[in-house]
């Protein structure tokens, strides 16, 4: 075994590319396609697409850039609001913000971490009776999984409000049988590094409808319009994805359902290791069949366990483990803390001081896989004592 002194740290989620990626890279680069667009983005639009059974795809720098892009196309402006979960990563927010529009944060659903659909349906109502304009609903498939969306959508249509389902940690799950990033008008995918597959950086619009992909693949490229000369008759944006990264992908989504298998594993590993442990339970555990299992966390109970999840994260991090909470609620970070409509239950507040995320990722080796184990189990036998 090797020292702890030794060894690399684990990471949460590390990205997982080898002999495959490095030839797929290399072949983009030998056919010269080096600056953005390309074949391969054509060839991985294509794949991307018909994973998530979707009629368009269009490839992008990033999963912010997708849900950017997206909000422009279906009206958030200056005036308008977009309701986000609070449980979530910044981007989710950060994206309304460039519009121009205003974001309102709803509460999650205490088991899943996901958009609690009574509280939406209240934030809907009190919006429309004061004149609120909403431009989207913005659902997040927390860590890997679905959202209700057979919840969320039948509301959403009720009010007339379309959604762009924010899909970046969910490729490869599904709900009711559907492909995460087949909901909503529009979807949003991100391959960010430390995602269930990665292009470095990189993400990708999901529609059904032929205009909006058009749209967004004209924003996308500085917004040019077909002339000899550089022609622009509106605002653009450097968002589209290079050919050599795109390779990366190809390469990454012909291993995706064996990285998500590995993930699985940890998710299995974390369970057991849960189920001997009264006030330890793994996080989304109920119903996870259909998740990729992107990223698993414990939630704790500190009155019946004696310890918090601080201290697991001490712990761990001393034994050169990296673990996190989980997401900080928006109407918690100080950039949107005061001035901002928010509809609360208290729940993402409870996750956030209560859960924590553990290494999940198909990189692990063998022996960063016992690593954790044993740093856990030694944690657990320590704290019982």
């Amino acid at each position: 075994m090797t020292s702890t002194a030794a060894r690399a740290r684990v990471l949460l989620s590390s990205p997982d590319v080898g002999v495959r990626e490095e030839e797929m890279v290399v072949a983009a680069v030998r056919s010269g396609w080096i600056a953005p667009l390309g074949p391969m983005v054509d060839e991985f639009e294509k794949q991307i697409a018909e994973r998530c059974g979707r009629a368009h795809a269009v490839a992008l720098s990033s999963g912010t850039a997708a849900l950017h892009l997206g909000l422009l196309e279906l009206g958030a402006r200056a005036g308008t609001a977009v309701i986000v979960p609070t449980l979530t990563f910044a981007a989710t927010a950060n994206a309304v913000v460039y519009t121009g529009a205003t974001p309102v944060f709803v509460d999650c659903d205490a088991s899943t971490g996901n958009l609690d659909p009574a509280l939406l349906e209240q934030a809907l109502a009190e919006l429309a009776t004061d004149g609120v304009p909403v431009a989207a609903v913005v659902p997040v498939d927390l860590l890997g999984r679905s959202a209700d969306y057979s919840a969320l959508l039948p509301i959403c249509e009720r009010f007339g409000v379309p959604v762009l389902a924010d899909a970046a940690e969910s490729l490869g799950s599904f709900h009711h049988g559907a492909p995460a990033g087949s909901f909503g008008r529009i979807a949003a995918l991100s391959f960010n590094g430390n995602k269930v597959m990665t292009t470095s950086g990189g993400g990708m619009l999901l529609t059904d409808d032929a205009h909006t992909a058009q749209r967004v693949r004209h924003l996308s490229t500085q917004a040019r319009q077909p002339a000899v000369h550089y022609e622009h008759t509106e605002i653009g944006y450097n968002y589209r994805l290079s050919n050599v990264l795109a390779a990366l992908g190809l390469a990454q989504a012909e291993r995706l359902d064996g990285m998500i298998g590995r993930r699985r594993e940890m998710r299995e590993m974390y369970a057991r290791l849960a189920n001997d442990q009264p006030g330890v339970e793994v996080f989304q555990r109920h119903g996870d069949a259909a998740d990729n299992c992107w990223l698993t966390a414990f939630v704790v109970e500190p009155q019946v366990t004696g310890w918090t999840t601080d201290d697991l994260r001490a712990a761990l991090d001393a034994a050169g483990i990296e673990s996190r909470p989980l997401w900080k609620p928006m109407h918690q970070q100080p950039v949107f803390r005061g001035g901002h409509r928010a509809f609360l239950s208290g729940a993402a507040d409870e996750l956030f001081v209560r859960g924590l995320t553990l290494p999940s990722g198909s990189a692990l080796d063998a022996d960063d896989r016992s690593h954790v184990e044993n740093a856990v189990r030694s944690f657990f036998a320590e704290r019982g004592r």
